[in-house]
C-alpha cells in the first residue's frame, strides 16, 4: 500500500512539474491579448521599454464592460503585468524613478485622471496579488477621448519622453525625462 501511495505522489509530482515547465515555454502570440513591447531611447540617453499584452474593445464599452473604472487596480493590459523598464534612473512627470523593471499598474477615474503605478514588484500575473507597499512610484496624469478608436490597447513611446497609452477612446499620456 506504500509502494502505491508513493508512486501516486511521484506521479503527481512529474505531472506538475511538467504542467509547470509548458507553461514557461508557451506561445505567447497565440493568446486572444497577444503580446507587445515597445523600445524607445529618449532625448535623455535612457532607453525605455514596455512589454505588454494587448486587450481589445470588441464592442465593449471601457469603464463599463472592460476595467471599469472604479478606483480599482488595473495591471494595464492583460495577462502578466504589464513591465515597464529603464535603464537609466529617470523622471515621470517630475518625480524620480530609478533604472529598472517595475509593474505598470493604473487606476483609471470617472473624471478623466488616471493614476499610473510604477511597482517593484514587476513579474506576476495580473493584479491579484499587487502589493502597493511595493510601489516605487504613483503619478497623477489626465486622460483625454480621441476621435478615433484604437481596438488593441497599444503604447508608443516618443523620442522626446512622452508615453501614450491608447486604448478605445481613451488616450493617456506621461513624460518620461
Amino acid at each position: 500500500m506504500n509502494k502505491i501511495c508513493f508512486l501516486a505522489v511521484i506521479t503527481a509530482l512529474i505531472f506538475t512539474t511538467f504542467k509547470v515547465s509548458a507553461q514557461d515555454g508557451e506561445d505567447k502570440s497565440k493568446r486572444p491579448s497577444a503580446p507587445a513591447k515597445v523600445s524607445e531611447k529618449i532625448k535623455s540617453g535612457a532607453i525605455i521599454s514596455i512589454d505588454y499584452s494587448q486587450p481589445s474593445v470588441k464592442g465593449r464599452t471601457i469603464g463599463k464592460d472592460l476595467e471599469p473604472m472604479d478606483g480599482k487596480v488595473w495591471r494595464t493590459g492583460a495577462n502578466e503585468a504589464t513591465v515597464f523598464e529603464t535603464d537609466k534612473a529617470v523622471k515621470i512627470n517630475g518625480q524620480a524613478l530609478p533604472a529598472g523593471k517595475y509593474g505598470l499598474f493604473s487606476i483609471a477615474g470617472e473624471k478623466g485622471e488616471w493614476t499610473m503605478i510604477f511597482n517593484k514588484t514587476w513579474k506576476q500575473w495580473g493584479a491579484f496579488k499587487y502589493n502597493p507597499a511595493e510601489d516605487q512610484l504613483r503619478v497623477k496624469v489626465k486622460s483625454a477621448q480621441s476621435k478615433t478608436l484604437t481596438e488593441k490597447m497599444t503604447f508608443n513611446i516618443d523620442e522626446s519622453g512622452s508615453v501614450s497609452l491608447l486604448w478605445g477612446k481613451e488616450v493617456v499620456r506621461f513624460q518620461v525625462d
